[in-house]
């Protein structure tokens, strides 16, 4: 999701009421990217909201494509929209997720047999070398500093072939609506606050330019197959033909053999 803050209408950038831009000291007392905190909230806003629900998911479900009977890890499931998206289509889901929090949001969706578990994507993945066939990402990079270790375990735990599908923070958002601007080529973390019920959140992120994004996938060992800026739905309830996300299909190489 984007930040919210006024913007002119021509920078093609639309942000939800309910954020907004951190210009003031945090309240120490409230810990920075507490989804546990909101765990209910967030999740019913992701299930319809236009950014998510119209453009960010649909995109990911197209590229993933044909996923009958395909092993796939939900790296950052949160409250399991993808994950149940794509065990309708016939994958064979496993879903981590950082929060405990909305893990249980999702085991409500998904049932108590869902393979969920608690693991920080940051940290090695509690998985076998060449598990999956493919990972999803969605919306979890923008939220690293380092994206270096992560993706190595990401194409550690794909079979060779294995495709990593991604999705992030489109990197001209926020150098197209801050004021002043952020050096685009630097990476840089910015914090926003996200309001529900009457309560305000701190969350962080990490934007980067492009070259920093494809270097990082080059630099794991993936061949990027794929960069795309998805598009809204056609069934969206309201239209929107501005920035919001990226895309990235980045495939594990395959074995000498193959």
């Amino acid at each position: 999701m984007e930040p919210a803050t006024d913007v002119p209408e021509s920078s093609g950038v639309q942000r939800p009421d309910w954020i907004t831009p951190a210009t003031e000291p945090l309240d120490p007392a409230i810990p920075v990217n507490d989804y546990d905190g909101f765990a209910e909230e967030y999740s019913a806003e992701n299930e319809s909201s236009l950014l998510n629900a119209y453009i960010e998911r649909p995109a990911m479900i197209a590229l993933a494509g044909d996923v009958a009977g395909r092993r796939i890890l939900d790296a950052g499931c949160g409250s399991g929209p993808l994950t149940a998206a794509l065990r309708e289509r016939g994958a064979v889901v496993t879903g981590i997720d950082i929060s405990a929090g909305m893990l249980a949001v999702a085991r409500r969706r998904l049932g108590e047999d869902a393979d969920l578990r608690v693991a920080d994507v940051r940290d090695p993945l509690p998985f076998a070398d060449g598990e999956f066939d493919d990972v999803v990402a969605s919306l979890v990079l923008h939220y690293l500093e380092d994206w270096g270790p992560t993706l190595a375990e990401m194409r550690r735990v794909l079979r060779p072939g294995g495709r990593l599908i991604a999705s992030v923070n489109h990197p001209f958002v926020e150098w197209l609506s801050e004021d002043p601007r952020p050096v685009y080529r630097e990476t840089t973390s910015y914090t926003d606050l996200w309001t529900f019920n009457g309560k305000s959140f701190p969350l962080t992120f990490w934007r980067r330019p492009l070259h920093a994004m494809t270097d990082a996938f080059t630099g794991a060992g993936f061949r990027l197959t794929v960069i795309s800026e998805p598009q809204t739905a056609p069934d969206a309830p309201e239209p929107f033909a501005g920035i919001s996300f990226m895309c990235f299909v980045a495939e594990a190489p395959p074995s000498p053999a193959g």
